[in-house]
């Protein structure tokens, strides 16, 4: 998927402090798929997945057990920059609804019907679990046997589906705020996003576990899946993006916005778990997705950018999407054969990624790109020269 270019701030600003530079953001859609093979490898390396056993099994489930928070949080502070970079003053809530709807379902119902022909099938699956994940409400349950259910990833798409539904009333809200207290905006909903699990730890019950799991599952629930919640993340990045566009951003470029958030993968490590599912990842995440965002938009060097990168960018929502029933699916074929050395282990990880790639360069190429092409838009609304009209 293509990032929009680097439009002028008059959609947000009647006066921009600062004219910006006409470019498109490839290095940010090269970016995403760096965050979801971050999720790709927590699902890989976790308990029941890993072909991995023994010590290498406890050394990966550790390393990369937090790769899930750190893909999630990255994508939900993508979806707010990004929508708040690109608005157009002409753009109506139903176009931009629409639009949404058809990024979201089309390879979320085939990821659907491959999961329940792969693993969760009706004999397996009651109504009301793939029921809610089949309309994206999955997520609005605290039970993991619901939230979680059929196609484990799409919990996301029922987050993001939320905060679609709700954009065209925040950016209302982003857009009036001054661009002098956006700063003080940002910081209080980043310490929000620090504080929930603080709540959760204090207040919540953590009587009722699902197995493996450190946490109580309204904990985990409440921290990593429900909606309102996350939606603090997807405001922060609306705010970034504003700053960036009013020429606010305090110059941090995006060098070191990676060695902050190697520092923070660094500090995810050793915190207690609800802390490393965002609280830990708001402000690197946040630091580097506008640093990039400026990197592109004024020109300078960034080694995502190449062809190659935004090939995967594009790839990577089906990625991320199909990661399960690759692996499931795996892992179910393989039960048999276990167990594997290390090595073999480590060859069936990296042949599960590339089967996953290429199922996702199908997906994107028969499915979802053919889909934003036909219904993306209305057919009585032609887009503007030179602008075609992608979702992000």
């Amino acid at each position: 998927m293509t990032i929009p270019a680097y439009r002028s701030a008059r959609t947000l600003d009647a006066r921009p402090r600062r004219a910006p530079v006409s470019s498109g953001l490839p290095s940010l859609t090269g970016l995403r798929f760096f965050a979801a093979t971050a999720v790709f490898l927590y699902h890989v390396t976790s308990a029941g997945l890993t072909p991995l056993g023994g010590r290498p099994a406890q050394v990966a489930g550790r390393l990369f057990g937090v790769g899930g928070g750190l893909g999630v949080s990255f994508f939900f502070l993508l979806s707010g920059f990004i929508l708040t970079w690109s608005a157009r003053a002409e753009d109506t809530p139903r176009r931009f609804w629409r639009r949404r709807v058809v990024k979201l379902f089309p390879n979320h119902l085939v990821t659907f019907g491959l999961a329940m022909l792969v693993y969760a099938g009706a004999t397996t699956t009651a109504v009301r679990q793939w029921l809610p994940n089949l309309l994206l409400v999955q997520t609005w349950s605290w039970d993991p046997a619901v939230s979680f259910s059929v196609n484990a990833p799409s919990w996301s798409l029922g987050c993001e589906l939320f905060f679609y539904l709700c954009f065209p009333l925040l950016h209302r809200a982003v857009a009036a705020i001054d661009p002098g207290r956006l700063w003080a905006w940002t910081a209080g909903f980043t310490a929000a996003v620090v504080a929930v699990p603080a709540f959760a730890y204090a207040v919540l019950p953590s009587g009722v576990r699902a197995p493996g799991w450190q946490v109580g599952a309204v904990q985990n629930w409440f921290v990593y899946q429900l909606p309102p919640v996350r939606m603090l993340e997807f405001v922060i990045g609306m705010l970034l993006a504003r700053i960036v566009l009013t020429d606010r951003w305090i110059g941090v470029r995006m060098p070191t916005a990676l060695v902050v958030c190697a520092a923070g993968y660094a500090v995810a490590l050793e915190v207690p778990y609800l802390y490393a599912l965002s609280a830990v990842w708001v402000v690197p995440l946040g630091l580097l997705i506008p640093a990039v965002a400026v990197a592109d938009a004024t020109g300078r060097r960034s080694p995502f950018r190449g062809r190659v990168m935004k090939w995967l960018g594009e790839v990577s929502f089906a990625f991320y999407l199909l990661q399960a029933c690759v692996l499931i699916g795996g892992a179910d074929w393989l039960a048999s054969r276990r167990p594997f050395g290390t090595g073999e282990a480590i060859g069936l990880c990296v042949l599960a990624w590339a089967v996953t790639l290429v199922l996702a360069h199908l997906l994107y190429t028969l499915v979802e790109r053919p889909a934003m092409r036909m219904w993306s838009r209305s057919r009585r609304i032609p887009a503007r020269s030179g602008q075609p009209d992608r979702a992000r």
